[in-house]
């Protein structure tokens, strides 16, 4: 394994680096996303209000990131308060790999929408290229049944921010930025939603 620098400055630098590089990316997505992550956590508020639930998909980084988003309104973000409906399609691997193997993995996303989502609910989409057939499916799928759908891209004009009801689109091309940006967003969209669980909304 290569070493990228004798002493500890060199790795401190990248490390800097990184960070630096990603604080910009989210300084800049307050500017770019504010309005959509609003209209995104009012949509999910007005989902639950109506007896409806959040569905979450992604790949990848971003299917640890929708069971994370899942949790975080399944148990609590930073207050005790109701239990919030909210499911991520990542997590039961015989769904997945049954309907990998009989359908092929782009439907693993699509199939379970078709089966577990009405219209009253919200589906939120993560993939830091936009352009996940799987996810895009789900998307299409679900914007049929007449569900609300988010999306969380990053910048470029992509099938799944387009497909989308609400598109919420990381000003970065690079996935690491992205994913990052990805889950201080769904932290952002749960204390708006919990706020409106509770009656309590804080800065």
């Amino acid at each position: 394994m290569a070493d990228i620098g004798a002493d500890d400055a060199s790795w401190g630098a990248v490390v800097a680096s990184h960070l630096r590089d990603g604080a910009d990316v989210r300084l800049a997505a307050v500017e770019a996303c504010t309005p959509a992550i609003v209209q995104a956590s009012r949509a999910i508020v007005a989902s639950l209000r109506a007896g409806g639930k959040v569905v979450f998909c992604g790949n990848g980084g971003s299917a640890a990131d929708a069971q994370h988003l899942a949790a975080e309104l399944v148990g609590r973000y930073l207050r005790d308060r109701e239990a919030l409906a909210a499911i991520a399609l990542t997590t039961d691997t015989s769904v997945l790999t049954a309907i990998g193997n009989d359908y092929g993995y782009s439907g693993v996303f699509e199939r379970q929408v078709r089966a577990l989502v009405g219209p009253a609910d919200t589906v939120v989409a993560l993939s830091t290229s936009g352009a996940s057939e799987s996810v895009v499916r789900a998307v299409v799928a679900a914007n049929a049944i007449g569900a609300v759908t988010i999306g969380l891209t990053g910048e470029a004009i992509s099938p799944v921010g387009s497909a989308v009801t609400i598109a919420i689109r990381v000003p970065s091309t690079k996935t690491p930025f992205i994913q990052e940006t990805h889950i201080a967003i769904g932290h952002v969209i749960c204390g708006l939603v919990e706020a409106a669980a509770t009656g309590r909304l804080e800065p």
